[in-house]
């Protein structure tokens, strides 16, 4: 009887529309008015201790075991818990984050290689052929062509350095290749690119060996602090401070400021909190090892102690929301190929965190930011207005 109170106490405000909750012993209720779209299925009593611990953690897990089913719209229901004035999501009483840490060399290539080299093939299953794993830009918003707005997004990002041809450029963790190898064969630049996925470095390479680029583009199996006193005219670096850690983030912002050449530009791409720094234990425990997702406040203040400045700053939630509801909509397509390789629980538990994602990104509770950088006066060397930003 306690239990099924402190479920009804935790459930009944949390969502803004009718949803219906079975019961372990079978029993339902529907809380809110009206017809319900969604229902929670407990098919086990979770200790009200795990949940008042770590409400994420547990009921995370208790997802991909099954202890929790979820029929309906998944991205709706979370979205819903972040809207909610009086969810559980939003109280002070479930909210619980892990202490920040810091990310030594070593812990961050392994935090790396546990979620990037679960296997090319994983990614190729719901990735578009860029093979891009970052916010995609989508001129028009109503599209699904994904591999469109991904190469439109490495196109904005290179339109704002305003970049000069036979200059160089570094980007930091580059993923799979598509924007230094872009920024190689269509802007006429010298590029570096480093990352510590061994999968993502083996497809680098042979990308860039396939599109003859051995004398305009490298990759290298290093982190980014191993780059010595080398100096590059542009850094690109995107999706990857939340991987630094909160201690690290001037170190990450300092040794922007120490490769760029004088009066270089960086443009600084990565998940931002506007209400504060945080992390989610459920997601650091399975999907990004070492994640801080830092706030905005906490990145300006790094940036500007770094002795960088800011030309410009864009938002793009709605453009990361939009790129995992595809994401998802891939992830579910290919779902029997995933769950034969990987096993159902690890289907559920990516499924859940995509969802989790673009539920977060709609509420506003995540935000990604561009942050266009400069090593003296901001824009010295730019246009006096952003409308070259959109040139094509």
């Amino acid at each position: 009887m306690l239990e099924k109170t402190f479920y009804k106490m935790m459930l009944s405000k949390s969502f803004p529309f009718p949803v219906k909750v079975t019961y372990w012993d079978g029993k339902s209720e529907v809380y809110g008015n009206g017809t319900p779209e969604i229902e929670i299925v407990f098919n086990e009593k979770i200790p009200i201790s795990a949940i008042t611990k770590n409400a994420s953690l547990t009921l995370g897990e208790g997802y991909m075991d099954k202890k929790i089913e979820i029929h309906g719209d998944i991205q709706k229901l979370i979205m819903g818990a972040y809207e909610s004035a009086d969810s559980f999501m939003r109280s002070s009483k479930f909210r619980k984050f892990i202490p920040k840490t810091k990310h030594t060399e070593k812990q961050s290539e392994e935090d790396v290689q546990s979620h990037y080299d679960i296997g090319n093939d994983f990614y190729k299953l719901w990735l578009d052929p860029t093979m891009t794993y970052s916010c995609a830009y989508f001129e028009d918003g109503n599209t699904d062509d994904l591999e469109k707005a991904q190469i439109a997004k490495v196109h904005h990002i290179l339109n704002k350095l305003h970049p000069e041809k036979g200059k160089t450029l570094l980007d930091i963790g580059c993923g799979w290749g598509t924007l230094m190898l872009t920024a190689a064969k269509e802007y006429g630049l010298k590029v570096t690119g480093v990352t510590l996925s061994e999968e993502q470095y083996k497809l680098v390479q042979k990308r860039i060996y396939d599109d003859g680029l051995e004398d305009v583009a490298e990759v290298k199996l290093e982190d980014y602090r191993e780059l010595g006193d080398q100096k590059w005219d542009y850094i690109t670096s995107v999706g990857m401070f939340e991987h630094v850690g909160s201690e690290n983030l001037p170190e990450y912002f300092a040794d922007v400021y120490k490769h760029l050449n004088r009066d270089g530009v960086a443009l600084i791409h990565g998940i931002t909190r506007q209400q504060g720094g945080a992390t989610n234990a459920w997601i650091n425990k399975y999907i990004f090892p070492g994640g801080y997702i830092p706030g905005l406040q906490e990145i300006v203040g790094d940036i500007v102690g770094s002795g960088l400045q800011i030309a410009d700053m864009e938002t793009l939630r709605r453009h990361y929301q939009r790129t995992l509801e595809i994401w998802d909509k891939n992830f579910n397509n290919a779902r029997e190929q995933i769950q034969d390789k990987m096993g159902e629980r690890f289907t559920r538990m990516w499924d859940m965190y995509l969802n989790a994602c673009a539920a977060s990104f709609e509420s506003g509770n995540i935000d990604v930011i561009q942050y266009l950088l400069t090593k003296g006066p901001s824009g010295k060397n730019l246009p006096m207005t952003r409308n070259y930003m959109l040139e094509k």
